[in-house]
This record gives C-alpha cells, sequence and structure tokens, in this order.
C-alpha cells in the first residue's frame, strides 16, 4: 500500500514507518518540514508540496502533525489552533479528493478532559477541553467529522494519552535523568494512578487499522493498566540496579514551590507538577472490541521497561 504520514520524522512518525517499512513493506511518504539524511520513507514532501503528491496513488493518510501540548505555559494560544486545525484542513482536503480510503487522525485524551472526574475517562464521556491545545484537537476532530465523504473512504480518531517508547523525550526523561543521579523523589506523598501509550502498542493498532476492516470511529489508546508516579520511579530505579529514593515531603510545602516555579520558569511548575502527580486513567474497552482482542500485546510495565532501557 501507498501510506502518506504527515510529522514523518517526530518520535511517533519514525517509531510508526519502522513497523510499516520494514516488517509490512509498504510503500512510505513523509510530509515533514525537513528530512533526516537516513529513513525508511521511499519519498519526501514539504506542506508546500502537497499538491505535488499523486493523490491518485494513495491507500491510507496517517496525520501525525501538530502542536504538542507545551507543559511550560509559553505556547501561544492561536498557535496550537493554526497548527492542529490549520495543517488538518489541508490535508483532509487531501484526502477527499484522493484515492486513499482510510485517513487515521492523531488525537488526544486531552480533547474530552484535562483531568478526569470519577475513576475513569470513557468512551462516552462529553468532550469539554479547557486547554487551548485540547480545544484545538477537538476543532480538528470537529472539521474531520462534518466533512462529506464517499462510502468507501473510513475515518479513524484516536486519542491516545502520554505515549512513550524509546528515543521519546519529555517528562518521563526528566524523570529518569532525576533517577539515573540517584536523587530523590520528593513527591512520595502523591498517590495517583495515570494510563500510557507504549509505543509498541501503538504500532499495534496502527498495523491493525492498516491491514483490517476496522469500523470506522472515534477511539481512545491507552495500556491495560495503569501506574503511579511512584511507580514509575520504581520502575526506573530497577532498570539502572538502583534503589528507588522516595521521599513523603508535605504537597502544601511541594505546591509552594511549584508556585515560585511559575514565577521564575523553574523546571517545576504548577502544571508539570499537576502533570506528574494527578489521576489520569482511560478506558481503552471501545478499541479493543474493535480490534476484537481481550488484552493490548504489551503490559504498562513491559512497555516502560523497553523505554527505560532505550534511556540507557
Amino acid at each position: 500500500m501507498n501510506i502518506l504520514i504527515t510529522g514523518a520524522f517526530g518520535f511517533v512518525g519514525s517509531n510508526i514507518s519502522y513497523v510499516l517499512k520494514l516488517e509490512q513493506d509498504h510503500h512510505l511518504i513523509a510530509v515533514d518540514l525537513i528530512a533526516p539524511s537516513n529513513s525508511v520513507f521511499c519519498e519526501f514532501y514539504t506542506w508546500n508540496d502537497l499538491d505535488k503528491i499523486d493523490r491518485s496513488k494513495l491507500d491510507v493518510i496517517i496525520h501525525l502533525a501538530g502542536k504538542a501540548h507545551d507543559t511550560s505555559n509559553t505556547a501561544d494560544s492561536t498557535a496550537y489552533f493554526d497548527i492542529n486545525v490549520g495543517l488538518t484542513q489541508k490535508i483532509m482536503e487531501l484526502f477527499v479528493a484522493s484515492a486513499a480510503t482510510k485517513f487515521i487522525f492523531f488525537s488526544s485524551v486531552k480533547a474530552v478532559a484535562d483531568t478526569v472526574e470519577g475513576a475513569m475517562l470513557t468512551e462516552t464521556a462529553s468532550c469539554n477541553p479547557k486547554t487551548a491545545y485540547g480545544q484545538s484537537k477537538l476543532e480538528a476532530e470537529q472539521y474531520i467529522v462534518a466533512q462529506l465523504l464517499s462510502p468507501e473512504k473510513k475515518i479513524y480518531i484516536l486519542r491516545p494519552c502520554m505515549i512513550h517508547g524509546p528515543n521519546n523525550k519529555g517528562n518521563l526523561n526528566l524523570l529518569y535523568k532525576l533517577a539515573k543521579k540517584n536523587l530523590p523523589w520528593p513527591l512520595g506523598a502523591y498517590k495517583n494512578s495515570r494510563s500510557f501509550t507504549s509505543i509498541q502498542n501503538l504500532q499495534f493498532v496502527i498495523s491493525q487499522l492498516v491491514e483490517r476492516d476496522i469500523e470506522t470511529g472515534i477511539y481512545q489508546i491507552a495500556d491495560d493498566e495503569s501506574l503511579s508516579t511512584n511507580e514509575l520511579i520504581e520502575l526506573m530505579a530497577y532498570s539502572l540496579n538502583k534503589k528507588a529514593r522516595v521521599w513523603n515531603i508535605s504537597p502544601r510545602a511541594i505546591e509552594l514551590l511549584a508556585k515560585t516555579g511559575d514565577l521564575l520558569k523553574l523546571p517545576l511548575n504548577s502544571e508539570r507538577l499537576k502533570k506528574l502527580t494527578e489521576s489520569y486513567v482511560v478506558s481503552n474497552k471501545k478499541l479493543k472490541q474493535a480490534l476484537n482482542i481481550e488484552k493490548m500485546p504489551f503490559t504498562a510495565g513491559e512497555g516502560m521497561k523497553k523505554t527505560f532501557a532505550s534511556f540507557l
């Protein structure tokens, strides 16, 4: 198949392309800002070159490109809409005019809710995002589902929770650097539970959507099990053959420090503290029913161990 992937050379795009090319031998077409010196893609186009793509030969479009959530809260809110909605409109126009029959859009669970009310974010929850990031992702979703499509075209809107894997950069990487220095984890007093999406499970989902006739729809993606931040610290220490050092400092003192971080632009700010300590459990029941599986291929712990091993 001829598969076009936007944001092709990012973390997710690089990992997805590995499976689609090296394991399934699809013809991959990259759309991104610049191309690396080496990749598994057969063709490369910039966003200004979309009209040069042979639309008659496309089979699948995977839209990954977008502006990620900025936990430092320094990003201009309009940039989220310009990129997350604007690029989606461009690539959706290409899909409508092309021979492609499958469009896979990467949204986010943040398009539904910034915080989870109750034990779990279910697929039936009403969308009420509060941040520009979540609102822009939801607006992009709404634009997609409003399009009039021919019967043979299928749309898959994916809402993953935090994705991790080899070469992943973000909060997990920051945590790992802390564990590697054998510094104490000061947030042990916070008891939370969070869902994650391992890149291995995500690769499996994309492969299934590309290869099989799956019912069109909006699907949340998450590993089957949730993990607490304290459990993550334990797994990191295990990967380093060290003993985890967890301190139970008063949350009130930590929150005061985070507010200071907001003012002084320190690594620990209120947004990052919230992301590290809040509970955010996501249901993947609808997705597993659509794929006709009882469980995801990798457990949350297995995926995390692979991620942390790559950090070495």
